[in-house]
């Protein structure tokens, strides 16, 4: 089992050279927690917006207000990390979530807003969901005293919230709280039976033995495997769970025998449950989304109405992307049905690396389950989604990665044998003519359906264009394949349609933002007259008012369209010189150079600044670059990391070049940062280009030879492209990197691909070359950071990194004002 690294182990990695950094940093023998400048702490602190939910119908929201960050000691409490799940055991429910703290409603007819009364002391709101009626909402509260996870209904009318259940629910698998009625809920519960967690062994009963006898059964790199028997055991018990049926009195119903549930769904007309069980053979290979599992239809006491399918381990199923398990997958209900179950199954054996012109089928089961199931559709991709409306009207998306192609299909479920009709058919890497995602709505018994206006649907898409994205709103005729524009935003504000509330669409919910307002809710009349404002958000850091935001446009050497968003500092003028400057990146593949091209962001979108984004720098008075697109192309037969290292040097070389053009930046005082494969990127950056004064890289994976069956968007094994992993992977040319480097990395990230060790082993090899580097292990933290200790720690090591190497002695933009124990770090 992959228990947590103590918190005694070293904050800080050794730093080379030492002398490099005396004064900024701490000696190696320190390792507490730092502060960084005050202005940082602020945002870091800042209240987060409200998520909204809207109630059926659309005539309600509820607002959840969540947490801020949690402290570094909550992190540090029981986690158990079991075949690609992590949880606490003592609650028998996530260990990495990010509940609500208060619930408020909004009525949408009159903007009023009403405070939810009763909740319970300290909440811990997770999974909240709406009534098919919407006059309950059902929520899960994490009593961390108690170490259990209560149900807890809110009645809307009154505003008032109430335990409904002592008995505690078991959340080990995020599963949703399933509505089958407007008075009904089937969840899990911990069971009653259950007796304490098995022991691990005082002594080994012997080796841990892995055998292959010739199956060919490659994997990517998963995290938090099973290890051993204990672990088995350990999985068996935790996963274990009991069905049931629970009304708002709290009256409990048992649905069959206690088993490892892993999903469950009731059907629209609340007769009928799809569940799904996991059992051995367990796989120390894959998660156990692999795992054995028994697909079945059980009815309301818990007897098997039909068993669907008992699909085997799947642990060779082919690592091409699009390929699949063989055998029944994405079991679900028709949602506009009764009781009719839906799945699809592979016509290609899975492998999505042989030839074949039909990849998957669809299949339709109606109550009550006799004979066999009715063919539906075949498709020559893989399918993606069912949008279901109606007998004679379903939409059908499918997707297949070696051409980035997306279809929409039309199709009669009523009528299985009627050809389906082709409504889209595109590249998804062209945004310019995306024509949106199809709008749905609750239908009476809260599944989402299509909302048709006859044969006619709504379709809201994000509006990508060359003056940046307008969302909109249309109204897509299925008969001529015509779409007339109901809306669409417009300069000054970013402004999505959220959900047209009636079948003709006569108002729209929309969200609205700009430069410097936040995201609110407005009711917008599509006939005409002013938008009425729902929500009233405020600005989350109004000491960051009047930043600068300008979209650049700019080319690369071959002739490529690039993109960035320039920010500046409040107050800041061309007059005053060129700042410090940080690009903070990511690279992405594409087959494509035209479609790598188009603009996919707005100028006048809000940006929300918290730990999480660069933008904090502009309070240091940086400049930063943010998202410089860095494409990677490969058209035709072409593999796009054939050229990786080339054209991700011409494509920070034209970043560079544009905002030094402008006056902004100058040579000797910009850094490259980024995270994940962003901070792969800062690694080879530095290795293969002289651009950057410094980089910051967090959460990467820097050798590529610990991926062998591929990563990121690289189809292809070790084997089959050696030279593509050598030439890619920085750790084969840390000789090269003579800027500093500094390296950020959870001890317990379970990204695929970013194990700890990457980072590890990459710090060793850029000190075994006398490179000037820094390595910092954060405690407890997964692959995105989450501690408030964690996080103010990063900002300190960032702000000082970028002071000793970036800044060094530009004093363009500096703030009026540094505390000094900003600089040396405060103990916390």
């Amino acid at each position: 089992m992959d228990q947590p690294r103590p918190l005694s182990r070293s904050l800080l990695a050794v730093v080379v050279p030492v002398a490099a950094l005396a004064g900024a940093f701490p000696a190696l023998a320190e390792t507490a927690y730092q502060t960084p400048p005050q202005a940082l702490v602020d945002i870091v602190d800042a209240p987060l917006t409200p998520d909204v939910m809207i109630a059926p119908g659309g005539d309600l929201l509820l607002l959840l207000e969540p947490r801020s960050l949690p402290s570094i000691a909550e992190l540090a409490a029981p986690e158990l990390r079991l075949a690609g799940l992590r949880f606490n055991p003592r609650t028998d429910g996530p260990s990495r979530s990010w509940p609500a703290v208060a619930m408020n409603l909004v009525e949408v007819g009159s903007g009023a807003e009403r405070p939810v009364s009763g909740l319970p002391q300290a909440p811990r709101i997770d999974a909240p969901s709406f009534s098919p009626d919407g006059a309950h909402v059902a929520f899960a509260h994490t009593d961390v005293e108690r170490g259990v996870i209560e149900l807890w209904v809110l009645q809307v009318a009154e505003g008032e919230a109430r335990r409904v259940l002592e008995r505690p629910l078991h959340r080990v698998v995020r599963r949703p709280l399933a509505w089958v009625d407007d008075h009904t809920l089937m969840v899990t519960l911990v069971p009653a039976d259950r007796g304490p967690a098995p022991p691990p062994p005082r002594v080994p009963a012997g080796p841990v033995i892995r055998q292959n006898l010739g199956e060919t059964s490659p994997a990517r790199t998963y995290q938090d495997l099973l290890e051993n028997a204990h672990d088995e055991a350990l999985f068996a018990h935790h996963l274990r769970s009991q069905l049931a049926l629970v009304d708002l009195d709290g009256e409990v119903t048992p649905i069959g025998d206690p088993a490892l549930v892993w999903s469950y769904e009731p059907s629209p007309d609340g007769r009928y449950a799809v569940v799904e069980t996991l059992h051995r053979p367990f796989s120390y290979l894959v998660p156990a989304s692999r795992f054995p599992r028994r697909i079945e239809i059980v009815d309301r006491a818990g007897d098997r109405v039909r068993l669907i399918a008992d699909l085997p381990l799947q642990e060779g199923v082919p690592t091409t992307f699009g390929s699949v398990p063989t055998g029944p997958r994405s079991v679900t209900w028709r949602g506009d049905a009764g009781a009719t179950l839906a799945w699809v199954e592979a016509l290609d054996g899975g492998d999505a690396g042989v030839e074949a012109e039909e990849r998957d089928r669809l299949f339709l089961l109606p109550a009550p389950f006799a004979g066999e199931p009715r063919p539906w559709i075949k498709l020559a991709h893989r399918l993606s989604s069912v949008y279901w409306g109606r007998d004679d009207l379903a939409l059908v998306a499918s997707w297949w990665w070696k051409t980035r192609n997306v279809r929409l299909l039309r199709a009669s479920p009523g009528a299985p044998e009627q050809a389906p009709e082709t409504l889209v058919d595109r590249s998804w890497e062209d945004r310019y003519n995306d024509p949106g995602t199809p709008v749905t709505v609750a239908n009476a018994g809260g599944r989402q359906v299509l909302l048709a206006d006859g044969d006619a649907i709504y379709m809201i898409g994000e509006g990508a264009s060359p003056e940046g994205n307008r969302p909109f709103l249309d109204l897509f005729d299925l008969r001529s394949k015509t779409t007339r524009r109901l809306f669409r935003s417009a300069a000054p504000y970013y402004e999505r349609p959220i959900l047209p509330l009636d079948a003709a669409a006569a108002q729209l919910l929309t969200r609205r933002e700009s430069v410097d307002e936040p995201p609110n809710y407005f009711l917008r009349p599509l006939a005409g007259g002013e938008p009425r404002q729902l929500t009233f958000f405020p600005h989350p850091t109004p000491q960051l008012k009047g930043i600068r935001k300008e979209l650049l446009r700019y080319r690369r050497d071959d002739g490529v369209e690039l993109t960035a968003t320039l920010y500046l500092p409040p107050g800041y003028s061309p007059e005053q010189g060129p700042l410090p400057t940080l690009l903070w990146a990511y690279p992405r593949e594409y087959k494509s150079a035209a479609a790598a091209g188009q603009v996919d962001d707005s100028p006048y979108r809000f940006d929300r600044i918290g730990w999480w984004s660069p933008l904090v720098w502009l309070t240091q008075g940086y400049a930063v670059l943010d998202d410089p697109k860095m494409p990677i192309v490969g058209e035709g037969d072409e593999e796009p990391n054939d050229t990786f290292r080339r054209q991700l040097v011409a494509s920070a070389k034209a970043a560079v070049d544009e905002v030094v053009r402008r006056g902004v930046a100058k040579p000797g005082h910009i850094a490259i940062a980024g995270h994940s494969y962003g901070a792969f990127m800062t690694a080879n950056l530095l290795a293969h280009s002289d651009l950057f004064a410094a980089g910051i890289a967090r959460s990467g994976a820097y050798n590529r030879t610990l991926t062998p069956f591929g990563f990121q968007s690289e189809e292809r094994t070790f084997w089959q492209a050696p030279e593509v992993y050598f030439a890619m992977s920085p750790f084969m040319h840390v000789d090269k990197i003579d800027e500093p480097i500094l390296l950020i990395h959870g001890e317990a990230d379970n990204n695929s691909g970013t194990f700890p060790i990457q980072s590890e082993r990459f710090y060793n090899a850029l000190k075994g070359h006398g490179a000037i580097a820094r390595l910092v292990m954060l405690p407890y933290e997964s692959h995105g950071y989450r501690a408030r200790e964690s996080n103010l720690h990063v900002l300190w090591e960032t702000y000082n990194w970028l002071e000793t190497y970036v800044r060094k002695d530009l004093s363009t933009g500096r703030p009026p004002q540094v505390e000094a124990d900003a600089v040396r770090g405060e103990e916390r």
